[in-house]
């Protein structure tokens, strides 16, 4: 950015591209889809404006991620003003009962299960949280959340096999 700032476009167009790989995947975690495109065309233009602010005493990554935080927020901003449209009263929707089927039957086994087992496998198998992720969350060592889940999927393995009714 320095250079950039000394008037050497051909750093200055690299540091662009660079910025341009980062950018969509700050937005994409923030965003809906089709709103990512513009917050990083409107926080490049806001880079390239106020590229005179930056001082490089600091890091760089700071003062662009603040740039970024702006846009996201005037983003945000703009979305709520959008007109939105009435959805109709005859909107069909899908059949759901196989997967409110499913869902409770989860439920019921998992209520078969030691707390700290269903616990586990709800958070790492279903909702896809890391093994230390839990072990933080509970206060369980990694190899106790291991364990809980690896008790519980046998266990329910064996409550599944022992159940006429299942397909």
């Amino acid at each position: 950015m320095v250079a950039a700032q000394d008037g050497h476009g051909g750093v200055y167009h690299r540091l662009l591209g660079e910025v341009s790989i980062w950018l969509p995947l700050y937005f994409q975690r923030r965003l809906p889809h089709g709103d990512v495109d513009d917050a990083v065309q409107e926080t490049l233009l806001a880079v390239h404006r106020r590229r005179h602010t930056y001082d490089p005493r600091y890091p760089l990554g700071a003062w662009l991620a603040a740039i970024a935080r702006r846009k996201w927020i005037d983003q945000l901003r703009s979305m709520g003003r959008r007109p939105t449209e009435e959805l109709p009263d005859d909107l069909s929707v899908g059949d759901h009962e196989a997967s409110v089927t499913s869902a409770t039957v989860l439920e019921r086994l998992l209520g078969e299960l030691r707390p700290a087992q269903a616990q586990a496998i709800l958070l790492v198998k279903l909702q896809g949280y890391s093994v230390d992720e839990v072990s933080r969350e509970t206060g369980q060592s990694a190899s106790a959340v291991k364990m809980n889940i690896h008790r519980g999927l046998g266990r329910l393995t064996a409550l599944i096999e022992k159940t006429d009714d299942v397909e």
